[in-house]
């Protein structure tokens, strides 16, 4: 009786741990989203394809910067190798250059801190978001792979 409840603990631990690592999928490729969603109507700005809007500009830099707070622990070990949904995958580089991976992390959350107040028009949101724009790109074109 008491292997039964061992083995059944066993489990359900198992099946806790498994739930989990699909939240924290979906939370990481919910996050990704939204900085794609808050970079385009950014980039709309720019383009001139939407007025200049500064809670527009506010709420898509309060969204960066809590994706920078987070990213340190979106990609724990434990998500190495699972499969994300979408069209990208996290690269393996990510743990295997957590030091290179984590320092595209501060980089980014400093591009975004040094936007922060400085953007007021058109102009200068075209400048800082040229300059996050690079960082989001560098660390995706060496930590993420679209999928075959």
């Amino acid at each position: 009786m008491m292997r039964a409840v061992v083995a059944v603990g066993v489990l359900m631990l198992g099946a806790t741990a498994v739930i989990a690592q699909q939240d924290q999928l979906k939370d990481t490729q919910t996050m990704m989203k939204g900085n794609g969603k808050n970079a385009g109507a950014l980039s709309a700005i720019v383009k001139g394809e939407k007025p200049y809007d500064q809670a527009t500009v506010d709420a898509a830099l309060a969204q960066f910067d809590d994706t920078a707070k987070k990213l340190p622990k979106l990609f724990p070990a434990s998500l190495k190798g699972k499969p994300f949904d979408g069209d990208y995958q996290p690269s393996d580089k990510i743990w295997q250059d957590k030091a290179g991976f984590d320092e595209h992390i501060a980089s980014f959350a400093k591009a975004v801190s040094d936007a922060k107040g400085k953007i007021k028009d058109t102009d200068t949101l075209k400048a800082e978001l040229g300059l996050i724009g690079k960082q989001c790109g560098g660390c995706h074109e060496t930590y993420r792979v679209k999928k075959t």
